[in-house]
């Protein structure tokens, strides 16, 4: 019976190490800071003051999990690509250019280390020595040589002379000069010359960083300006600069994204369903496999820069919904979002293509209850600038003469838009009913799929109507009640007004009565009114900010603006 205990004790413990590690390698994301045209030649780490000191060095394994090979007690440190290195007077590096040259040759032992600490005694018995990590072996460099004809000769100094390792034994000394590959990366204290490290691995691996923490505080980092939880990656692929990388914890990195998605002075549970969202985005999205990460840290992803801006409230959102992520039909969803509807959120389909059960457009009342800076807007756009745009985006029609919406959504959005010209038309569906507008060229750009265009010859039926005593009605905004009592959003189509003369159809383009539904355009400018801002799919997160201030949970929230989706942890 004591065996049986013993064993039974011992598979326990390995089931819950398996299951640790696993979890820890689906909780581990990889966050890309600097990379493609962004990546760098010389990336700069520090300490944040009280959250740590020093730094381990290693690699980060398959299972996302680090390896560290040594540690680097200093706070400031500098990883540069390896090859020739100029030091400038302010201690910037640079591939070329004036200042002091670190050279691409180095001396290096023959001598093979069997740890760090061996590598490190040794260099220190140099003058110039260093550890380096070189292709999954400890070895010990010395100097950087600006020609291959210096490091000989510092080689040649050496020949005949004696060090002393680790273990007090006297060795002679036996050495070549080398170069670093292309995939190397040089590790200094910052703005100097004085090389703590090296790290070559051919690609096979790519270098890895961790701060230390410091009395019980989780490490923050500093990095261009910005302050971190976790450790760093960098990968440089054959000759290239450094592709910079985040690798924390998913919930680490969600505390990083809420205080930038969302005001985080906002409701708690407001914030609280944002984080679900950046949670769930976040282990799904694998657009960046092929750069060496999961999510890039722009608004080509979710907007990430640390945790600068993090507050006791939104931190306190994050781990409130520790884990968290929205899932239907049992896998993870597509948790988009954006900045506001206008008043109703749109199908997938109808902006993206495709249909997605969980993303579906809904009259949204929420966020007329609440204060959102620029709700409205009003952009305008001559028929020649449209023409330019056209034409520079591949879509020709000629000189533009009309542009209008030639069809709306159930939900009351833009569904098409239709441009023509002397020389044809061309409609524009789904997202590009918002996006073939924006252009540098104009400086202007549409912010949502939910407009009118006034002055438009075919006008479609998100037009405006014309009211007694004056004014006017945006009928894309307007309700009609059916013969059986129903309230619905005014879904297109022809529409009849009670006139003086009896019952005339109400023409779309301008709203006004007629007994005929043509119209034209006659001015040179279309004038596009709208609200909302974004593409109009999922969370409107103003909208989770007004219903979390009429004392909704989170939970509700997110089972308002996805359709039919469950909330669980993770795995």
């Amino acid at each position: 019976m004591r065996n049986f205990f013993r064993t039974f004790l011992i598979c326990s413990l390995l089931m819950v190490i398996f299951s640790v590690s696993a979890y820890a390698a689906e909780d581990t994301l990889k966050v890309g800071l600097r990379y493609g045209s962004g990546a760098l030649f010389s990336a700069n780490l520090q300490n944040v003051t009280g959250y740590g000191w020093g730094y381990e060095v290693g690699y980060f394994d398959s299972a996302r999990d680090f390896i560290a090979l040594g540690r680097i007690d200093t706070n400031e440190i500098s990883m540069t690509a390896s090859g020739t290195i100029y030091v400038a007077g302010d201690g910037a590096y640079s591939p070329s250019g004036s200042g002091s040259a670190m050279g691409d040759y180095h001396v290096q032992l023959d001598d093979v280390f069997s740890s760090w600490e061996e590598a490190q005694a040794a260099s220190s018995a140099f003058t110039g020595g260093y550890p380096a990590y070189i292709n999954g072996s400890y070895r010990v460099r010395i100097g950087a040589y600006t020609s291959k004809n210096d490091a000989a000769a510092a080689q040649a100094l050496y020949v005949g002379t004696n060090w002393t390792g680790a273990d007090g034994m006297s060795r002679p000394f036996s050495g070549t000069v080398t170069t670093p590959s292309a995939t190397g990366v040089t590790v200094t204290a910052t703005g100097t010359q004085t090389i703590l490290f090296q790290f070559d691995c051919s690609g096979a691996m790519n270098l890895g960083v961790r701060p230390l923490d410091s009395d019980g505080q989780k490490a923050i980092t500093w990095f261009k300006g910005y302050k971190y939880y976790g450790g760093f990656e960098y990968l440089r692929t054959t000759g290239g600069n450094l592709t910079v990388i985040n690798v924390l914890p998913v919930d680490d990195y969600v505390k990083g994204v809420v205080p930038y998605e969302m005001t985080p002075s906002w409701p708690v549970e407001a914030l609280a369903a944002q984080a679900v969202c950046a949670r769930t985005y976040a282990m799904r999205e694998t657009k960046h496999k092929s750069d060496g990460f999961d999510v890039c840290s722009t608004t080509n992803c979710q907007v990430y820069y640390g945790v600068n801006k993090a507050t006791d409230q939104s931190d306190r959102a994050v781990e409130e919904t520790a884990g968290l992520c929205m899932y239907y039909n049992g896998k993870l969803i597509e948790a988009v979002y954006s900045s506001s509807n206008g008043g109703a959120s749109e199908d997938a389909k109808n902006v993206w293509g495709g249909d997605v059960g969980y993303l579906k457009g809904k009259i949204d009342p929420y966020e007329a209850m609440t204060t959102i800076p620029g709700y409205q807007y009003t952009v305008s756009f001559t028929k020649d600038e449209l023409t330019h745009i056209l034409d520079t985006k591949g879509y020709s029609v000629g000189q533009v003469t009309d542009v209008y919406v030639s069809s709306v959504t159930p939900t009351g959005n833009v569904g098409s838009v239709t441009f023509v010209g002397t020389s044809g038309s061309k409609t524009f569906t789904g997202e590009s009913c918002r996006t073939i507008f924006n252009s540098v060229y104009s400086g202007r750009s549409v912010r949502s799929q939910r407009y009118t265009i006034n002055n438009g010859a075919g006008g479609g039926a998100a037009g405006s109507a014309h009211v007694s005593g004056g004014g006017s009605v945006d009928l894309g905004s307007s309700y009609i009640i059916s013969g059986s009592g129903s309230v619905s959003l005014y879904p297109g189509g022809e529409i009849y007004v009670i006139t003086g003369s009896g019952t005339e159809l109400l023409t779309p383009s301008d709203g006004t009565a007629s007994s005929s539904s043509d119209s034209s355009g006659s001015g040179d400018v279309f004038t596009i009114t709208g609200t909302g801002n974004g593409h109009n799919v999922g969370l409107s997160q103003y909208g989770a900010k007004a219903m979390a201030e009429q004392g909704f949970s989170y939970e509700e929230i997110l089972h308002f603006y996805y359709t039919d989706i469950t909330i669980q942890k993770v795995g």
